[in-house]
Protein backbone atom coordinates (compact mmCIF):
# COMPACT_ATOMS: atom_id res chain seq x y z
CA UNK A 1 0.00 0.00 0.00
CA UNK A 2 1.17 3.40 -0.91
CA UNK A 3 1.66 5.74 2.48
CA UNK A 4 0.57 8.79 1.45
CA UNK A 5 1.90 10.85 4.02
CA UNK A 6 5.13 10.22 2.33
CA UNK A 7 3.96 11.28 -1.21
CA UNK A 8 2.31 14.50 0.61
CA UNK A 9 5.29 15.53 2.30
CA UNK A 10 7.40 15.01 -0.93
CA UNK A 11 4.82 17.18 -3.33
CA UNK A 12 2.54 19.09 -1.39
CA UNK A 13 4.38 22.15 -3.50
CA UNK A 14 2.82 20.86 -6.48
CA UNK A 15 -0.60 20.86 -4.89
CA UNK A 16 -1.16 23.92 -2.88
CA UNK A 17 0.45 26.46 -5.84
CA UNK A 18 -2.28 25.50 -8.08
CA UNK A 19 -4.58 25.23 -5.89
CA UNK A 20 -3.94 28.73 -4.57
CA UNK A 21 -3.86 30.05 -8.45
CA UNK A 22 -7.18 28.78 -9.08
CA UNK A 23 -8.77 30.31 -5.44
CA UNK A 24 -7.13 33.54 -6.23
CA UNK A 25 -8.77 33.57 -9.80
CA UNK A 26 -11.96 32.80 -8.37
CA UNK A 27 -11.67 35.56 -5.92
CA UNK A 28 -10.67 37.95 -8.34
CA UNK A 29 -13.69 37.46 -11.24
CA UNK A 30 -15.95 37.74 -8.26
CA UNK A 31 -14.62 40.87 -6.97
CA UNK A 32 -14.99 42.19 -10.39
CA UNK A 33 -18.59 40.73 -10.69
CA UNK A 34 -19.52 42.43 -7.15
CA UNK A 35 -17.94 45.92 -8.62
CA UNK A 36 -19.84 45.96 -11.99
CA UNK A 37 -23.09 46.34 -10.12
CA UNK A 38 -21.64 49.80 -9.38
CA UNK A 39 -20.08 50.55 -13.04
CA UNK A 40 -21.42 54.47 -13.61
CA UNK A 41 -23.43 55.26 -10.94
CA UNK A 42 -20.80 56.95 -8.80
CA UNK A 43 -21.96 60.14 -7.32
CA UNK A 44 -18.91 61.45 -8.84
CA UNK A 45 -18.88 60.46 -11.92
CA UNK A 46 -22.68 60.16 -12.95
CA UNK A 47 -24.05 61.10 -15.92
CA UNK A 48 -25.80 59.82 -18.62
CA UNK A 49 -24.58 57.91 -21.37
CA UNK A 50 -24.82 58.87 -24.77
CA UNK A 51 -26.60 56.28 -27.17
CA UNK A 52 -24.13 54.25 -28.40
CA UNK A 53 -21.62 55.17 -25.90
CA UNK A 54 -19.95 52.72 -24.15
CA UNK A 55 -19.64 51.95 -20.58
CA UNK A 56 -16.70 53.49 -18.84
CA UNK A 57 -14.70 50.56 -18.18
CA UNK A 58 -15.74 46.45 -18.50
Amino acid sequence: MVNFVNIFREHWVNVLVPLGFVIGVYLDRRNDEKLTAFRNKSLLYSRDLKPGEEVTWK
